[in-house]
């Protein structure tokens, strides 16, 4: 049997060809997760270098200054000093649990980056479920912080986590009848039809004016949920030494500051998307029409207008937290649990009840 040589080499350039389709089609789906990440990562370092110069400002004193020019480069030095610092582990705790807890904290808060839409078309997963996809799997952080403190074999660990999981519980429920009330008057669980539904008359159609009890107690909530002053009962020094990650160091404990930041920022972004109208320009559209739909201009240009709108309310959102935070004094933990029991749920479940009313009037 004769076998031609030339037959043979299409073969092979053939097989060649269909390997390098599949190794760029695998690129061109990681390249907007990396992208995502990267973008996170800036994020991250960016607020907490607002934190130090909001902060200083607050208590009249010098905030960082020394790290880059104006200090830029503090959160990466101190980033760098705990990637090398040593890890230490309880001799007598659960090393798999221990371990295994700081990861499940951050990859849960990093899951829900995906349902965000950062402009007109530009999100990771348009999905029917992006609002609940999103609690559902902010849901989980709290059993990583559970993991670790009982996997740190310390009584004032454990008690933080137990601390986290019961203010997640109390937090999670009236934050959850909030969004329910948010999708009932979008008529969607889609993050970008949401946005979109804000987009008829500029800024005053965000959900903010509509749904004004609603959010309130998502602000509050989330806050909680982010584990902020007045809220961060789990890491109460003066009673836990640190909670939770008392027996940390190192990476793991770099891997809890960035889960709380990630956290914040995941919260700031949903306040944005859900109350602030997303990407869409704050004009209202009878007054510059053409303005009104630069946000869906195609190409580049349009996407960074959008971008940079969803950032501009997203840091409003985070310069109250975070003045919130050097505000406040820490509330007690039954102070807290009233709070989310006794006030909360009721005021949020009587304004799902009211807009469920509206919404089947209007029908």
């Amino acid at each position: 049997m004769i076998i031609d040589t030339t037959e043979v080499q299409d073969i092979n350039s053939f097989s060649r060809l269909e390997s390098l389709k599949e190794v760029y089609g695998i690129i061109w789906v990681l390249i907007p997760i990396f992208t995502l990440v990267l973008g996170i990562t800036i994020g991250v370092l960016v607020i907490v270098w607002l934190e130090r110069e909001i902060s200083a400002g607050i208590q009249q004193r010098i905030g960082p200054e020394y790290a880059g020019p104006l200090g830029v480069l503090q959160a990466l030095a101190d980033g760098t000093k705990l990637l090398f610092k040593e890890n230490l582990i309880p001799s007598r705790g659960n090393i798999r649990l221990f371990s295994i807890g700081p990861s499940i904290s951050v990859i849960s808060i990093l899951v829900s980056y995906s349902v965000i839409p950062f402009g007109y078309n530009f999100v990771l997963a348009d999905l029917n479920i992006g609002v609940f996809l999103w609690i559902a799997i902010s849901s989980i952080a709290p059993i990583g912080l559970l993991m670790s403190g009982y996997g740190s074999n310390n009584k004032y660990s454990f008690l933080g986590g137990l601390r986290a999981a019961a203010q997640s519980i109390s937090y999670e429920i009236p934050l959850t009848l909030c969004v329910l009330s948010i999708s009932l008057l979008s008529n969607s669980l889609s993050t970008v039809d949401i946005v979109d539904a804000q987009s008829k008359y500029g800024f005053w159609g965000w959900n903010l004016w509509r749904q004004p009890i609603g959010f309130l107690v998502f602000l509050i909530s989330s806050l909680a949920e982010c584990e902020r002053l007045p809220f961060d009962l789990p890491e109460a020094e003066e009673e836990l030494v640190a909670g939770y990650q008392t027996e940390y160091s190192g990476i793991k404990f770099g891997l809890f500051y960035v889960a709380s930041y990630l956290n914040l920022l995941v919260s700031s972004l949903f306040v944005t998307v859900l109350y602030l109208g997303g990407w869409n320009i704050s004009i209202p559209y009878i007054f510059i029409s053409e303005l009104f739909e630069i946000n869906k201009t195609c190409g580049v240009f349009g996407t960074t207008i959008g971008i940079f709108i969803t950032l501009a309310k997203t840091y409003l959102f985070l310069f109250v937290s975070i003045t919130t935070r050097w505000t406040l004094p820490r509330l007690r933990m039954d102070q807290l649990l009233n709070l989310g029991w006794k006030f909360l749920l009721p005021i949020s479940l009587g304004n799902l009840l009211l807009t469920t009313s509206f919404r089947l009037f209007s029908l």
